[in-house]
């Protein structure tokens, strides 16, 4: 399997499996992760840091629906381009710019930096618009 489709494939199983099984994507990432939401003033360093998020923040939202919109790979990179829809559930989600209780699209564009067959960088670029 080439590089590119193996880097491919591990971004698919962390989009699709995030919000429902945290523990199983911590696993796609190497042990040095970084994970930087520039947009909401988030950098994470480790696993242990990140996984914590993920539990608050998917912990807050209801409501989800993913549409794709464009992936692209190289040897060491992965761009994922997505709209999702959601309902802000609960706090949880640190800086968000909206309140519990709204409905929001995201235009969610993920940046993933690739070595070894796992994720060793991730910037997460959103735009919130209510709905």
């Amino acid at each position: 399997m080439s590089s590119i489709t193996r880097n491919l494939e591990v971004v698919d199983r962390h989009i699709r499996d995030e919000a429902r099984d945290v523990d199983a994507v911590l696993d796609l990432y190497t042990d040095d992760i970084v994970l930087s939401i520039p947009g909401r003033g988030i950098e994470l360093h480790g696993k242990s840091a990140i996984r914590i998020m993920y539990l608050r923040l998917f912990g807050a939202m209801g409501e989800i629906e993913l549409e794709p919109l464009d992936r692209f790979a190289t040897e060491d990179r992965v761009v994922d381009d997505m709209r999702v829809r959601l309902r802000i559930t609960a706090e949880g989600i640190d800086n968000c710019p909206l309140p519990v209780g709204s409905r929001a699209e995201l235009r969610l564009v993920h940046h993933f930096r690739m070595r070894d067959g796992l994720i060793a960088r991730e910037e997460v670029f959103e735009t919130w618009t209510a709905l």
